[in-house]
């Protein structure tokens, strides 16, 4: 029997936002350290206090220093980081020491070669396949989900990029995947770093079909 795909809500920072999307008991929550994303969650962030602790931390970061990293991470109780940039083998091995889980990004589009994830594969818990933009971060765009099909599967996957409840359940329905969760940010938002709650509501009706 096939496990159940996880779901992870991203570019979360507003407070009040944060415990609503919690009731909704996501698998991870994503939280954005990148100055230069529009869900960036700002120098004055706090995660609530109140967060349900079976929800996952995860912050994402672009080419930042492992020492940065870390002190966020301890700072904020992340469970998980997630690299959305260029970072190489030996900070995933760095961050992994620290008994934080990894999560690499990498961009795809149809020149891309699944090659560039096999020297990670034994430093990271997941990879995360997004669409391939000019600048780093999402594009709120879907990937042809076919190149997927050429990854051995070794490593389990979150899948992002213009994910929604329009195409959802096609993605769901890859049975040769090693998908362990959906990662979902703009296609359920109000505005950046805004979810909506009605778009989650029925997000989780579908998946729970």
């Amino acid at each position: 029997m096939k496990d159940k795909i996880r779901l992870k809500i991203c570019g979360m920072r507003d407070p009040e936002n944060i415990l609503q999307v919690a009731e909704w008991h996501p698998d991870y929550m994503g939280f954005i350290f990148y100055e230069k994303s529009k869900r960036f969650v700002g120098k004055e962030f706090e995660i609530p206090v109140q967060l349900n602790k079976n929800i996952k931390r995860v912050g994402v970061f672009v080419n930042e220093s492992t020492e940065r990293i870390l002190n966020l991470a301890r700072l904020h109780n992340l469970d998980f980081i997630q690299l959305h940039g260029d970072e190489g083998v030996s900070q995933c091995l760095e961050l992994k020491q620290e008994r934080l889980g990894i999560v690499k990004v990498f961009s795809v589009n149809e020149n891309f070669d699944f090659a560039k994830v096999e020297p990670y594969k034994t430093n990271v818990d997941f990879f995360l396949f997004d669409t391939k933009g000019d600048y780093y971060g999402g594009t709120g765009k879907t990937f042809d989900w076919n190149l997927l099909n050429k990854y051995d599967q070794e490593v389990p996957f979150f899948l992002s990029g213009g994910l929604s409840v329009n195409n959802i359940q096609s993605a769901g329905n890859r049975e040769n995947w090693n998908l362990h969760a959906f990662d979902l940010n703009s296609g359920i938002e109000i505005s950046p770093g805004l979810k909506s709650i009605e778009k989650l509501k029925e997000l989780n009706d579908l998946l729970a079909t």
